[in-house]
């Protein structure tokens, strides 16, 4: 028996992307275009290569949905890729009648040499390919049908920009994100984010930055600390850490916490209101304690590193002559910090629908709503007395 889950298939200048969702409720409501809107939010950002001009993100619900509600069996979504047309002999299925140059000249930050070696492949460009963070937009249309899920509950998941090179945000005005180039909610900071971007995008390099991922409704009791790998700061950790260039993840105040004491840090418990029986002063623990969801909003931050792929190259050793040269140079983004939260937010409404499927159960979306309304009057109604 499996919860929730999604895998992808596909390369980064192959015909297409493949994802299946596995596990989902029938009777959810669900339609491409809300799917769209998601893949169209990763493809945005000042900083973005010049492969977003070519792609026009688009999924295709192959199956698992009928008549605009799913059904309860695996949900399959397909992207196409449109940049195909200019690498079908390099990526052609089938043996070509040339054979394509070489790639053996790994670049520093990504996947070539390590995977190179494992895969026993002469040829870097298989690891290039399926590595890529174009792999992402498959995974973002995963996250769509889980935030739809979510939100049967109330539970909304959302990501803005904390920082880009050396440019922080003073402020958060969640009106001002979407509309912003960069995704940040303060308007005095988007100017000198675009200017760094700018000058990195002269000067040959890259940037990266920070994001942060809100999740507002979300009920407590999510998660478990019974066993290491059911802890809910763990699987959203691990989900958010495996997108590409992110390199830190906390929850919370996270690495600030660790020059506090005890009593500058945890967040105290006091008495509730209307109905509720606590109410909490501060979250600095970010929603979660011991692993389970404790009522507050979700709060994950994440560092993103600047994209590998430089336009002036760094050193690397050539696999086939082992000389050191220039590394390997293919076309790239400048900053993908923008990009990288929404990306994360799939990650996370992902990881917080397969908890509440573990939590709620049902294979129905009705039974879902039934045992989770069921939850919230027990803790509603919850006594110190009677436990």
């Amino acid at each position: 028996m499996t919860g929730l889950r999604f895998i992808t298939a596909g390369e980064s200048h192959g015909r297409g992307l493949v994802s299946i969702v596995e596990g989902m409720v029938a009777g959810l409501p669900l339609d491409e275009a809300s799917i769209d809107r998601d893949l169209k939010r990763r493809q945005g950002g000042y900083g973005r290569g010049p492969r977003m001009s070519i792609e026009q993100d688009h999924a295709e619900i192959l199956s698992g949905v009928r008549h605009g509600l799913t059904m309860g069996s695996p949900i399959s979504l397909l992207i196409w890729n449109k940049d195909w047309d200019n690498w079908k002999d390099t990526m052609a299925v089938g043996k070509p009648e040339k054979r394509p140059e070489r790639i053996t000249r790994p670049r520093p930050g990504h996947a070539d040499l390590a995977g190179a070696f494992k895969y026993g492949l002469r040829d870097i460009r298989p690891v290039l390919e399926r590595s890529s963070a174009r792999e992402t937009a498959a995974r973002v249309a995963c996250g769509a049908v889980a935030r739809r899920f979510l939100k049967e509950f109330g539970i909304e998941v959302r990501s803005h920009t904390v920082l880009i090179g050396n440019v922080p945000v003073r402020k958060v005005n969640w009106d001002e994100v979407e509309a912003s180039p960069v995704r940040a909610g303060d308007v005095d900071a988007v100017g000198p984010m675009m200017a760094a971007i700018d000058g990195a995008r002269e000067a040959g390099d890259t940037l990266g930055g920070e994001f942060e991922v809100v999740v507002t409704g979300v009920p407590v009791g999510l998660g478990s600390y019974v066993q290491w790998d059911r802890r809910l700061d763990g699987r959203l950790a691990q989900a958010v850490m495996s997108i590409p260039s992110v390199k830190s993840v906390h929850i919370g105040a996270g690495m600030l916490l660790g020059s506090y004491s005890g009593t500058e840090t945890h967040d105290i418990i006091l008495k509730g209101h209307e109905g509720f029986p606590w109410r909490r002063a501060t979250n600095r623990a970010g929603g979660i304690e011991g692993g389970v969801s404790n009522g507050e909003p979700i709060h994950v931050w994440a560092v993103v590193k600047p994209v590998p792929t430089t336009r002036k190259p760094l050193t690397t050793v050539d696999l086939a002559t082992g000389a050191e040269v220039e590394a390997h140079y293919e076309r790239s983004d400048i900053c993908i910090v923008p990009a990288a939260g929404v990306i994360a937010e799939a990650m996370t409404a992902f990881v917080l629908a397969a908890a509440m499927l573990e939590k709620f159960g049902g294979d129905h979306i009705i039974e879902t709503r039934e045992s989770f309304s069921r939850f919230l009057k027990t803790v509603k109604l919850w006594k110190a007395d009677e436990a």
